[in-house]
């Protein structure tokens, strides 16, 4: 294939995938009765719904396919185009992110992404690890916990891996079934005072839960958060394998999820 052949070709899939996420997008706006937002405010943000699929799938393996998420992104952008409140004081954008991203999430925790033996290895995993913590007051190396389960670092770092994948393990959330921290801080202003509160508190726990991982990975925390950069772009920053940042990445989650897991518990 040429070079101008191959650029035809992609060209025309990206063509496709576009076309693909407005019919999906007009489907669910002609199901909706009244909207505060104009359909030309929703198309303006639909390369919004891409970005979100593609963080998602760059650290998952989703049973779904791309546009299968993509349509799911789509609907959730019209059903907030069709929630929204600016009374609520946030900005469509960041309503709009929450509810894609939600759409998303929901639509793939439809379905099981691990099997019974892999969630069994995520609990001995975070079990050890508190109890590790428990006893030295700081989070285990990957070495030390993965000498304490009796299995390899490559092993440990394919837990870690899966317990992103299964439970969306992130800086954004500090519990299974809570939305991501991320998305709550960006609608803070939407909260009662008393979830207000509640969220500066785990803010501040995330803050030093941060501060304790290893500087490799609260430097990956940071751009791939912060900074939004994606994990090729961190791999070229440290000059490392795209697979390695991924790790860095699993690995980071796993321990913040752990140490807010450790607060949430009181101990």
């Amino acid at each position: 294939m040429t070079v101008e052949t191959e650029k035809s070709c992609l060209e025309r899939l990206a063509e496709d995938s576009r076309q693909h996420l407005r019919t999906c997008a007009k489907q669910a706006y002609d199901a909706q009765k009244e909207t505060s937002i104009n359909d030309e405010q929703i198309t303006q943000l639909l390369p919004m719904v891409h970005r979100v699929v593609q963080r998602v799938i760059t650290y998952i393996k989703p049973p779904l396919s791309y546009d299968d998420l993509i349509s799911a992104g789509a609907v959730g952008l019209v059903k907030a185009a069709h929630d929204y409140d600016p009374a609520h004081q946030a900005e469509f954008k960041t309503y709009a992110y929450i509810r894609i991203r939600g759409a998303i999430l929901d639509e793939l925790r439809k379905f099981s992404l691990l099997p019974a033996n892999i969630d069994k290895q995520i609990r001995e995993a975070t079990q050890t690890s508190l109890e590790i913590m428990r006893q030295t007051g700081k989070a285990p190396s990957d070495e030390q916990l993965a000498r304490k389960l009796q299995i390899s670092i490559d092993q440990l770092h394919q837990t870690f891996e899966k317990a992103r994948a299964r439970h969306f393990v992130s800086i954004d959330s500090a519990r299974e079934d809570a939305p991501p921290l991320g998305v709550s801080l960006a609608a803070t202003k939407t909260l009662a005072p008393d979830h207000q509160l509640e969220q500066a508190e785990l803010v501040d726990k995330l803050t030093e839960a941060i501060g304790h991982l290893n500087d490799r990975q609260r430097q990956v925390i940071v751009l791939y958060y912060q900074q939004e950069l994606t994990m090729k772009q961190i791999a070229e920053v440290f000059d490392i394998t795209e697979p390695r940042v991924s790790q860095l990445h699993a690995s980071a989650l796993f321990n913040l999820s752990v140490k807010l897991r450790q607060w949430k518990d009181g101990r």
